[in-house]
């Protein structure tokens, strides 16, 4: 079996090796205001170049941070939708560099 190309960890010790927009779904829908507050998933290597997390907000919903150091990419927004943020998730991880793929190249027509 090949190695996993990204991760998702909980703050509680959860982890998924890609994971799918299910297995987000889950790990966001676990989140708690106690002692289960975050999801982070980034690149399964060290010093990854890319990383997004879900946390709880102590007012309700989800603060989604978004960073890719290669692309200059960081964002923040917050989400009340698990459906969403997972399916969101899922897109947005899928255009980014993944070992062994040739990088993307965005052009013009």
């Amino acid at each position: 079996m090949a190695a996993p190309y990204y991760c998702a960890d909980s703050e509680n010790g959860d982890h998924i090796g890609d994971p799918s927009e299910d297995s987000l779904f889950m790990l966001i829908d676990d989140l708690n205001d106690t002692d289960n507050t975050f999801v982070v998933v980034q690149p399964d290597q060290d010093d990854p170049v890319w990383f997004a997390s879900v946390a709880v907000l102590d007012e309700g919903g989800y603060e989604i941070v978004r960073r890719d150091t290669s692309r200059r990419e960081h964002a923040v927004t917050t989400e009340t939708s698990i459906n969403r943020i997972a399916h969101d998730l899922i897109l947005w991880i899928a255009t980014r560099h993944r070992p062994g793929r040739p990088a993307r190249l965005d052009q013009a027509f």
